[in-house]
């Protein structure tokens, strides 16, 4: 090949022009070992392209899995962006409302609606709370018999248990002094027997 012909159809190649034949025809070339001075760089390029095996064909929706794939990187990203840019917002806009709030809070403080300004009034309403409250107290203490009977109750029992355990007692002590006495009787007996 001539090196004139060689220049124009790398020209055409690198701008993209070029025929599958004169494809063909750069790769043949660049394949041989005698290759013009200077174009060495084409002979690396063109020749890995003649070494390399034929390009598969990508599989069926390829082309759609890797639209998705970027729409949801996309998607990822701008969810990213609102949330950088509107966590700061939302927690500027809470600690305002909790300036806001606390402010009201403490600047505004109801004063206590019972307070009074005559002694006489004042005492006179602390009496009628106080019977109401006593009121209250001494109808649950009588709510409470039930169980003031109830505790009664267990304890007459636990008197009259304690009453039939001293009286069992006492006659196991009985028993017992009565059964030292019949073993005394018994060892003197066998004394005067020997």
């Amino acid at each position: 090949m001539k090196e004139e012909r060689l220049k124009q159809l790398l020209e055409k190649y690198y701008s993209g022009d070029t025929s599958l034949d004169e494809e063909r025809e750069l790769r043949d070339y660049f394949s041989a070992n005698d290759i013009y001075q200077g174009y060495k760089t084409e002979k690396d390029i063109l020749s890995g392209y003649s070494k390399s095996e034929k390009t598969p064909v990508p599989s069926p929706g390829f082309e759609q899995r890797i639209l998705m794939a970027v729409d949801d990187l996309e998607e990822r990203q701008v969810k990213r962006i609102l949330r950088k840019r509107f966590l700061p917002l939302l927690s500027a806009a809470a600690t305002l409302l909790l300036l806001i709030s606390s402010y009201f809070l403490y600047v505004y403080k109801a004063e206590p609606k019972d307070t009074f300004s005559d002694p006489q009034l004042a005492y006179a309403e602390t009496v009628k709370i106080l019977n109401e409250i006593s009121l209250k107290l001494n109808r649950g203490t009588y709510m409470l018999q039930p169980i003031t009977k109830i505790n009664s109750a267990k304890q007459f029992s636990k008197r009259s248990i304690d009453r039939s355990a001293l009286v069992i007692s006492g006659g196991l002590q009985r028993i017992k002094s009565l059964s030292q006495l019949s073993d005394a009787e018994d060892n003197i007996n066998k004394k005067e027997n020997n």
